[in-house]
């Protein structure tokens, strides 16, 4: 048997791509075959992600849809239903970390905020996906959490937190849509050099003397090195992969 990773004829929807790790994996998804929606709450970098993969060959489009809005998600499905007829492959990358600082402060605004678009969009992405998959037989959901979500990070307590509920919810969704062929699972990323993580990378010495010495590899990521994972899940080399949470990390969780 040869492993086939290849996505050619299937459409992927790719939350939060306008940069970083969702910008990577949209670009990586079309390099492998798939046609490739990908999403942001404003056209801010879509643009460009969606040139890049078309100068390169792939296929792409670009839609605004807030991850917390649940008539933004409605509309996003509304517009993939009529124009595709179906979805092969969501990854809900789309996350909101905006809140650096101790758990104890945490206002009911951060806590709202960082819950709506982490998991509440996560949860109706899931949902919405799962529903146009099981009129086509199957497909993919990878959600991309973290490993805050098993070992929660100082000083980015709520954001740990709904990183947890992301894995739990992979793994409750995975049970009940076993039987329609639809395969959930999770990416666990570990400290990546992104935007996002810009306040401690671009911290030299939070860096040396804090978060490197807990990462084996002694490096952040790049971005481009969560696609292997994502392919994987997302073709039918993970055929057998359900409810599974795949760790990478650099050994930090080692």
């Amino acid at each position: 048997m040869i492993v086939d990773f290849r996505l050619d004829g299937k459409v992927a929807l790719v939350t939060g791509a306008s940069r970083g790790i969702g910008a990577s994996i949209a670009k990586a998804l079309a390099e492998y075959g798939a046609e490739v929606i990908i999403t942001n709450k404003t056209m801010e970098g879509l643009p460009e992600v969606e040139e890049a993969i078309k100068t390169a060959g792939g296929k792409a489009v670009s839609k605004v849809c807030h991850n917390g809005v649940l008539g933004d998600i409605e509309n996003l499905f509304k517009f993939i239903a009529s124009t595709y007829g179906k979805l092969d492959i969501l990854v809900n990358n789309a996350a909101m970390n905006f809140y650096f600082g101790n758990i104890i402060d945490a206002s009911e605004d951060v806590w709202n905020k960082t819950m709506e678009v982490n998991l509440k969009g996560t949860f109706f992405m899931c949902q919405y996906g799962a529903r146009l998959m099981m009129k086509n037989g199957g497909g993919s959901i990878i959600n991309v959490a973290s490993i805050n979500g098993i070992r929660p990070a100082a000083m980015q307590g709520v954001y740990s937190i709904t990183k947890a509920g992301v894995i739990a919810l992979t793994k409750s969704f995975a049970k009940e849509l076993a039987h329609e062929n639809i395969r959930v699972n999770a990416l666990l990323p570990g400290l990546t050099d992104t935007k996002f993580t810009s306040v401690m990378i671009d911290n030299e010495e939070l860096m040396e003397k804090v978060l490197l010495p807990q990462i084996p590899l002694h490096r952040a990521a790049q971005p481009d090195e969560m696609c292997g994972a994502v392919i994987y899940l997302a073709s039918d080399a993970s055929s057998y992969t359900t409810g599974a949470t795949i760790v990478v990390d650099g050994g930090a969780l080692a």
